[in-house]
């Protein structure tokens, strides 16, 4: 009889490791559990519908540092599953990457379902059964695994593989805890600050290139593009802040302010200098009609409005008061922050089972035998860019590949 391996979870991490696991074992057979009617639902929406597969980085160091929590774990799997093996796994089957400016890869088609129907094309080829409309309920071990459904219904299996992804409570992590696995309370990383009320919300749809962003109070400070939202501010400055200050930010519930410099760098000398320079050379020309920085017009004419600059007014006009506060906010902008937004299909969880008691060279628990874990539902989450899904292909392959190994060894 096959040695079954059931894996509950229908999203990146999940359906990788069955496509693979089923490969490289031929006489596995393999079902993935899904509790939802839509199979990779994250890999749809990510990236606006383009899929962001991996980030364009061959260092293992380097990429595993942009892990807020389970770098160290997450630098072990690169050695054996990195950017360059999913570049090479799905070009092999026809889908060629490429790479953007900021290093995101995207497939060529920049479509999503290019991705999706790839995975589902390898799932068809190696038979893997997929249970849709599925929950799983209990799991015990008692040799085989035993998985009792939500109607009852009970399966058995030699290998399981968890890969639900993330849950924003502790709740949804129960069936592991009683199995005897720790649980890092989860909060959200990846969202988005709400200005509640704040008048920069009437320029919703504008961006900046990069300005710096910095948590008042924290050493948090990052750099990078911030787009302008009708909630408040987006971009990925925003959302990679909110990753490493996952857990300062949730304990403030949410409520802090950061200062903005939408000249990225610039210090208030240069600034200053600057000004000078703009008071000699263009005195004569009205401050309004060009700005001398790379910020979106619309941006440039809210600062001068609300430093009370009026539209006829000349640079060389411009009062020491009026210049202070451009450049205040032009720099050292204040904003006080109110809430997050979060989008369920494509944001990350921090937190989730303790790495402690995960063997990174195969995924396996060190508690259960034949128990294996693969993306998010780990304590591992990286910032925007590619990186939380490379780490569902690593780990979702470690796993395929540690299942066949023990499959594919003569029986004593």
């Amino acid at each position: 009889m096959n040695a079954h391996l059931i894996i509950i979870g229908g999203g990146a991490a999940g359906i990788f490791c069955a496509v693979n696991a089923a490969r490289l074992s031929p006489g596995l057979k393999v079902t993935v559990i899904e509790k939802s009617s839509k199979l990779l639902a994250k890999v749809k929406v990510s990236g606006g519908g383009r899929c962001n597969v991996t980030h364009h980085n061959f260092d293992p160091d380097s990429f595993s540092q942009q892990y807020p929590r389970g770098s160290r774990f997450i630098r072990k799997a690169f050695y054996q599953f990195f950017s360059t093996d999913t570049i090479q796994w799905f070009e092999e089957r026809g889908v060629r990457l490429h790479a953007e400016a900021d290093g995101r890869m995207f497939p060529t088609t920049n479509s999503s379902q290019t991705i999706i129907d790839c995975l589902l094309k390898e799932a068809e080829k190696y038979g893997v059964e997929f249970m849709m409309n599925t929950e799983v309920k209990n799991i015990s071990h008692d040799q085989p695994w035993r998985l009792t459904l939500k109607n009852d219904r009970i399966l058995e299996a030699d290998f399981v593989c968890i890969a639900t992804g993330g849950s924003n409570k502790n709740e949804g992590y129960q069936w592991l805890s009683d199995l005897g696995h720790s649980i890092i309370e989860p909060v959200p990383s990846l969202f988005t600050f709400q200005l509640p009320d704040h008048s920069i919300r009437s320029l919703m749809g504008v961006s900046v290139k990069k300005v710096s962003v910095k948590i008042m109070g924290e050493k948090l400070k990052e750099s990078g593009p911030l787009l302008i939202t009708h909630w408040g501010f987006s971009g990925p400055v925003i959302l990679r802040l909110s990753a490493w200050g996952a857990r300062i930010l949730h304990a403030k519930d949410y409520q802090f302010t950061i200062l903005v410099n939408w000249l990225d760098d610039m210090r208030e000398d240069e600034l200053s200098a600057l000004f000078q320079q703009q008071r000699k050379e263009q005195g004569g020309k009205k401050i309004h009609t060009g700005c001398p920085f790379e910020l979106p017009s619309r941006l440039w004419q809210y600062f001068l409005n609300t430093s009370k600059i009026e539209e006829d007014k000349r640079w060389a006009d411009i009062s020491q008061k009026q210049q202070q506060s451009l450049m205040r906010q032009l720099i050292a902008g204040e904003f006080h922050v109110s809430g997050k937004t979060t989008f369920k299909e494509e944001f990350v969880t921090a937190g989730g089972v303790d790495l402690k008691e995960i063997n990174p060279a195969t995924m396996e628990s060190k508690l259960q035998k034949g128990l294996y874990f693969a993306g998010e539902v780990m304590d591992v989450d990286g910032i925007t860019g590619g990186f939380n899904f490379q780490h569902a292909w690593s780990s979702g392959y470690i796993v395929a590949e540690a299942v066949a190994n023990v499959n594919n060894q003569p029986s004593s």
